[in-house]
Parts: C-alpha cells; sequence; structure tokens
C-alpha cells in the first residue's frame, strides 16, 4: 500500500510567510549564524570552525528550490571555504567588514533587488543587510539592535539549526517545501 503525501511538520504566521513570499536570494552570516559565534584555535594558530549539518542541508535545498544562498562575512578561513565548496555556495563575500557593498554587487550580478532578498545576522555588521531585505531573520542570542530589526527570531541558536529554520520558512513561504519534502521520501518531485 502506498503510503500518504508528505505533510509538512512545520507552520509559520501567515503574515510571516507572506513576507517571505518572492524571496530569491538569502544572505548568511557566518560567525553566530552558521557557527555558534565561538572561535575555536589550534596550538599552530589555525581557525577552527564547528557548522551543522542541518544547516548545510538547508542551504543545499535552498539551492534546489532556485534561491541563492550567498554568504557574506567579515571573516574569511580555510574551514569556511572548505565548508561552502561541499555546499556548492558559489556566491561568497569573506574577509568583508562591510557588507552593504559585497550585498549590493550580489544582487546586482543576480539581476534582483531587496524586495527579493532574505538575511539572517546577528551582530552590528549585519544591520545594514537586515534593515533592507524583504525577510530579515536572526538567530535568539543575536545582539539586541538585530533583535530589534527581525522578522523572525528562530528557536534553535546559531550553528544548532537555526540557519536550517530560516531555509525552511524560505522554503515554506515560496512553496518548494512540500515538493522536497516528497521527493525525499520517494514521491513524485
Amino acid at each position: 500500500m502506498p503510503s500518504a503525501p508528505a505533510s509538512p511538520a512545520l507552520s509559520w504566521p501567515p503574515q510571516l510567510l507572506l513576507r517571505a513570499q518572492g524571496v530569491r536570494v538569502a544572505f548568511f552570516d557566518v560567525d553566530g549564524v552558521l557557527t555558534d559565534g565561538g572561535l575555536y584555535f589550534s596550538a599552530e594558530g589555525e581557525t577552527l570552525k564547528r557548522f551543522h549539518t542541518l544547516d548545510g542541508h538547508g542551504i543545499k535545498l535552498l539551492a534546489r528550490a532556485g534561491i541563492v544562498p550567498c554568504v557574506i562575512s567579515g571573516r574569511d578561513s580555510a574551514p569556511l571555504r572548505l565548508r561552502l565548496r561541499a555546499l556548492g555556495v558559489t556566491q561568497a563575500r569573506l574577509g568583508t567588514e562591510d557588507k552593504l557593498p559585497a550585498a549590493a554587487a550580489l544582487l546586482a550580478e543576480l539581476g534582483l533587488d531587496w524586495s527579493q532578498a532574505a538575511a539572517m545576522g546577528d551582530d552590528w555588521p549585519d544591520l545594514p543587510l537586515l534593515r533592507r531585505a524583504a525577510l530579515a531573520c536572526v538567530p535568539p542570542g543575536a545582539h539586541a539592535e538585530a533583535l530589534a530589526c527581525a522578522h523572525h527570531v528562530t528557536a534553535a541558536r546559531g550553528g544548532e539549526g537555526a540557519a536550517r529554520e530560516f531555509c525552511d520558512l524560505l522554503l515554506v513561504a515560496g512553496g518548494h517545501y512540500r515538493r522536497l519534502l516528497e521527493a525525499q521520501m520517494g514521491g513524485a518531485a
């Protein structure tokens, strides 16, 4: 007997889904969003980062749905580049403290504008993006100024599935979530 179609277990308020509906590009900060915000150093001084697999899979799902994941970070490191390469993220600006020009350049390259952008950040360098994006999302440990800009505060903390929650919200709002879930469960794509 075939199983019933996948029924999504996620839900968000209608006004939040409407706000996220036209998003075609998602900007991600790294430290405090894709990681727990801690900086780990080896004895040789190499920076180590911990990434969550839920976040990585969410970023891959965004790309499969046609929503471009873009990473803009004030830091640049070999572990970060390795992780982005593994996730297939091709749009990244690393080692830039001034994130607004980097985001504007990415939008121009993609032929998109701020009304089609969502952003997830957690601190002052992310404020220009959070204030301009159609949807601003932050993890619960974000700085007060970032929290004040947020349309949505995730239940999960940075580096512990917060980015996945952001991705799932975008996928549901864009009408992609159910199709991707059914394809994963062996149903029609």
